[in-house]
């Protein structure tokens, strides 16, 4: 498989666009080409085990890059713990994401990344990864690279923005591990770290990668979630059509899930769940696609502004607005409908959401039809947001953070700055 640059002529392996990040003239890479899966593939999917699904799905995308042998290693690593769907009412599911080691969805992407990478990277070399994060991309980041040998990882996170579970994960690991707390917004961490890739006298001094969902490493094996969650509902569908409410901050993921449904995974529509950060609810019902300053909310993984994966969305649909509505159905909620919705999920039916997943089912009730099954995506675990769930559900339990001897580094939203601590070992 060879990879597209949005931006520029460039044409790349996996490995390179694994090892580049970003691509020339600050472009994403994008699959030249969508493989179609077998139909009786999914005809006997209930038969496979995970990983042969995952690898399955996943081998197209690295070929010329890894061998299956590798590819199924790495995915066996990556899924080594579980991605269930569970029944809420009616014909409502939820498909928990929160099993990992960060109880949050990236863990997958972020695992498989490393792992990549440790391939990738020449023995005696050393490569620093670059993420930005509202929050749990740095915490992934962090558990899934930590002790990689050779690799540096440096996370830049807003001041103030993450909360301080999400903190703690980033800034107690040390080791090759460093947290940069940034006096900004996540869009500026993440301009930023662009800003980095796009200067070449930077990357010929420090082999320079990228953990966001810019990766290609990181979005990509986000798809799997969408063939297990089929895996575990195609005796429920019954002839009825699946829709997919996917929370979106940064839109890797349900970029993600657009290429499964590319490659013949049965989900009729997609809702793209906002928060108060509703760029692209705006762009669905407006055509125009007018990025803003992010603003602060209880969904916080989501307070992006600026959506780096949009460009790929349009790449894959060709710019074409139709096109996109037909496959994603747009929603936006504020903060205050959030704890509404946290709270009325569980006096009716006793299942505690985070906000982000609150912002998920609510987009998934506003949209169902009849002779739908509906699956939304419960993107992390609800001790992590405990502040947030205990003012719609008082009685729910609030553990206190020791942040006491984590090691984070305070600075400015300065690019001079910025590169200084890069090139800091």
């Amino acid at each position: 498989m060879k990879y597209l640059n949005t931006r520029a002529e460039e044409v790349v392996s996996f490995k390179e666009a694994t090892l580049n990040g970003l691509g020339a003239k600050g472009g994403l890479y994008v699959p030249e080409s969508i493989p179609q899966l077998p139909a009786s593939f999914y005809e006997e999917i209930e038969n496979l085990n995970d990983v042969e699904i995952a690898t399955t799905a996943l081998w197209p995308f690295v070929e010329g890059s890894l061998t299956r042998e590798e590819l199924q290693t790495i995915v066996s690593e990556t899924l080594s713990f579980p991605t269930p769907v569970k029944h809420i009412y009616d014909d409502v599911h939820v498909l928990e994401l929160f099993h990992g080691p960060t109880m949050a969805f990236k863990d997958v992407g972020a695992r498989f990344m490393s792992r990549c990478l440790s391939r990738f990277v020449e023995k005696g070399s050393e490569t620093t990864v670059l993420v930005a994060t509202s929050g749990d991309t740095g915490s992934a980041v962090a558990h899934g690279f930590a002790n990689v040998e050779g690799i540096k990882v440096k996370i830049l996170f807003p001041k103030g923005k993450v909360s301080p579970f999400q903190e703690y994960q980033m800034t107690s690991l040390g080791g090759n591990i460093q947290a940069l707390e940034v006096d900004g917004t996540f869009d500026d961490c993440q301009a930023l770290v662009k800003q980095a890739f796009s200067y070449s006298n930077l990357n010929e001094q420090v082999q320079l990668s990228s953990a966001n969902s810019i990766n290609v490493a990181r979005f990509l094996p986000q798809m799997t979630y969408y063939f297990l969650a089929f895996k575990q509902l195609k005796k429920m569908l019954s002839g009825k059509k699946l829709i997919v409410s996917v929370p979106s901050g940064n839109f890797g993921n349900i970029t993600a899930g657009l290429i499964a449904k590319r490659m013949g995974l049965p989900i009729d529509q997609f809702v793209a769940a906002n928060n108060s950060n509703n760029t692209f609810y705006e762009y669905l019902d407006t055509g125009n696609y007018t990025p803003k300053k992010s603003v602060a909310t209880y969904s916080n993984a989501m307070d992006v502004g600026a959506p780096s994966n949009f460009e790929r969305i349009e790449f894959l649909y060709d710019k074409n607005l139709d096109s996109v509505k037909s496959d994603i159905l747009g929603f936006t909620l504020t903060d205050e409908q959030t704890l509404d919705e946290i709270k009325h999920v569980y006096n009716l039916h006793e299942y505690v959401l985070d906000p982000h997943g609150a912002v998920g089912h609510a987009g998934l009730k506003a949209h169902l039809r009849k002779n739908e099954v509906g699956l939304f995506l419960e993107t992390a675990h609800p001790k992590k947001f405990e502040s947030v769930v205990k003012q719609a559900l008082p009685s729910y339990p609030i553990h206190d953070v020791n942040l006491q001897g984590c090691k984070k580094i305070s600075m400015k939203n300065s690019y001079a700055e910025f590169v200084n601590h890069i090139l800091t070992p």
